[in-house]
């Protein structure tokens, strides 16, 4: 893939929903609600102070993340639906808990 966010924006692939209910009912395409989680495919070198200081990313590739429901913009890079966001619209990242109770 050629394509590198400018700025404080960020390139996310969403992450596919569950298509069964704990209940183990099937969900339909037709009533699935987009996720609200993806992982980070590209972030952009960060965005500016007014002095020109750059301001570095808290994600980058390969971060899980969550955004807000509206977020971003949907774009097709290479035939696949991708999300572009600034930074500013991911709620926080997903830490992995396996990695984190080792660190522990």
């Amino acid at each position: 893939m050629a394509f590198k966010p400018l700025h404080d924006r960020v390139l996310v692939k969403r992450v596919q929903s569950d298509e069964k209910t704990k209940g183990g009912l099937i969900i339909p395409d037709t009533a699935k609600e987009k996720p609200a989680e993806g992982e980070v495919v590209a972030v952009g070198e960060g965005a500016r102070k007014d002095s020109g200081e750059l301001i570095p990313m808290s994600v980058k590739p390969g971060d899980r993340i969550l955004f807000g429901k509206w977020s971003g913009t949907e774009v097709t890079i290479d035939g696949e639906e991708m999300l572009i966001m600034k930074e500013s619209d991911i709620l926080g990242i997903i830490e992995n808990s396996g990695a984190a109770s080792k660190a522990a």
